[in-house]
């Protein structure tokens, strides 16, 4: 089912992770970020688009994650944009002969029967620096940065004052980070990525996250922004975060306390192999 949450904007969210897909209506069709997880549930988004006359003009996923780059026959064949960065990411996974099963691998075993594979990752990547989504619609905004994924980037419809904000600032999850490797630190490159989301903030009216519960106003979206930072911040000196989310939001939620205890972990391994006090 289709919400709308903004003029001409609408969302459609999948049960079992909550993600959040976002349609952006343009002059002659939709864009559509992030189309979700299941056959079935991206079967309804295209039968819900049709019943409102929106083609699909576009698609674009904000990361390589599996979750955000499937796409389904119904939505027909649109150009499907990424950073350059994450469609170098899946152009390399593609590339090798497994692929398909190591995907699988990844996927909740309640979905993996109704996740098609045929269009995963077929993402055209934007030349590097480019500002805004080529399509014939609203403005939309590209806010790439280093945090959770590679070539992970935000989106601002500019007109409608609704940032989709890709795997961050959800009120179901706390921040999962990039791969501890000797190379990058990733609390500092998540830390740098809500600073360019912090920095749009005044023109957010709607605050979309990919998974969870979109919320209005722009000091809500600051609130999403400080309860993200004050988990890392925790997270990097070593304490126990204050953070509702860990215990789960809900029943059935409780494992994402496992993802951050996960995440404390590999941070602590990481700062020891690194030398770091703390």
């Amino acid at each position: 089912m289709l919400t709308q949450v903004a003029d001409g904007v609408l969302v459609h969210q999948s049960e079992l992770l909550r993600n959040n897909t976002v349609v952006v209506r343009g002059q002659d069709g939709a864009l559509v970020v992030d189309a979700g997880i299941t056959g079935s549930e991206m079967a309804c988004l295209a039968n819900d688009l049709g019943e409102l006359g929106l083609p699909v003009a576009a698609g674009f996923s904000t990361h390589p994650d599996w979750d955000h780059v499937l796409w389904h026959t119904g939505l027909g064949e649109p150009p499907r944009y990424g950073t350059a960065r994450c469609a170098a990411d899946l152009r390399d996974l593609r590339s090798t002969a497994d692929w398909q099963a190591r995907v699988t691998q990844g996927l909740p075993p309640e979905i993996a029967d109704d996740v098609p594979l045929d269009l995963f990752g077929l993402v055209t990547g934007l030349p590097a620096g480019t500002a805004r989504i080529p399509w014939d619609g609203p403005e939309v905004r590209i806010i790439e940065h280093p945090a959770h994924s590679p070539g992970h980037a935000a989106l601002l419809v500019e007109t409608r004052g609704v940032l989709a904000a890709g795997d961050m600032l959800s009120d179901v999850f706390v921040p999962m980070l990039g791969d501890f490797t000797d190379a990058s630190d990733p609390v500092e490159e998540y830390l740098a990525g809500l600073r360019a989301l912090e920095d749009v903030v005044g023109d957010v009216e709607v605050l979309v996250p990919g998974h969870g519960s979109a919320v209005a106003g722009t000091e809500n979206v600051r609130v999403r922004i400080e309860l993200d930072r004050a988990y890392l911040h925790a997270l990097r000196d070593g304490r126990t975060p204050d953070d509702p989310r860990i215990g789960g939001v809900e029943p059935g939620w409780e494992w994402v306390g496992d993802i951050h205890e996960g995440q404390a972990a590999g941070f602590a391994r990481w700062k020891a192999r690194r030398g770091t006090p703390g």
